[in-house]
């Protein structure tokens, strides 16, 4: 039989560090290279937030989930997704988290983010603006 004076359980993406939730990670120097840009450009585009990025690791090293970075640089569809749940009252770490939680009830089986990559970026955006009220 359960305690009843233990605390109620956390659901699972809050006790899920970020890093393993996201699963891969890229750096600032590896996307550069992987798209034939800059440091200084990869760093704008963090600065414009069409990336959002996170110290991972126990030196801090920052880190771009994977998913967000094609060959062409940084997914089209993510600004605008991330200004939706930012509006929404989301920090970098709840909108990180949001992206990639599992949800069954998507088009796509997987995350907002993999339904983002599958096409259904309205989908994901009207559930994005559903948050904020």
């Amino acid at each position: 039989m359960a305690d009843p004076t233990s605390p109620r359980p956390t659901p699972l993406t809050a006790l899920t560090a970020l890093p393993a939730l996201v699963g891969e990670w890229t750096t600032v120097p590896d996307i550069a290279e992987r798209v034939g840009i800059s440091l200084a450009r990869v760093r704008q585009h963090l600065a414009d937030r069409e990336l959002l990025s996170q110290r991972i690791g126990e030196r801090g090293v920052v880190s771009v989930p994977a998913k967000f970075v094609t060959d062409e640089g940084p997914r089209f569809d993510l600004k605008g997704t991330f200004t939706v749940l930012a509006d929404g009252g989301m920090n970098d770490e709840e909108i990180l988290r949001w992206l990639f939680t599992p949800d069954e009830t998507l088009p796509v089986e997987g995350a907002p983010i993999d339904a983002l990559i599958a096409g259904h970026k309205t989908e994901v955006r009207r559930r994005a603006q559903a948050l904020a009220f």
